[in-house]
């Protein structure tokens, strides 16, 4: 395989944060409209702040779950 078991665990919690994050941000905003016509919650802190750093998150995690190597054990102790 090419990657180790903690690789495609951090994959696919990464992948669960970018599902999440792309939720909170479709369901904050289908709220639904005031009595003047105007989407309720556009400005929310919640669909401007929390998920965009929640799908930073996950794609920071997608980069470091490619990018990481476990470092190698030396069977054999070096001699001082």
């Amino acid at each position: 395989m090419v990657f180790g078991r903690k690789n495609y665990l951090m994959l696919l919690g990464s992948l669960g944060l970018i599902v999440f994050g792309y939720a909170v941000m479709a369901l904050d905003n289908a709220r639904g409209l005031t009595e003047r016509g105007d989407h309720i919650s556009l400005d929310s802190p919640l669909s401007l702040v929390v998920s965009p750093l929640i799908l930073l998150a996950g794609y920071v995690g997608i980069a470091v779950a490619i990018l990481w190597r476990q470092k190698k054990v030396d069977d054999e102790p070096k001699e001082a």
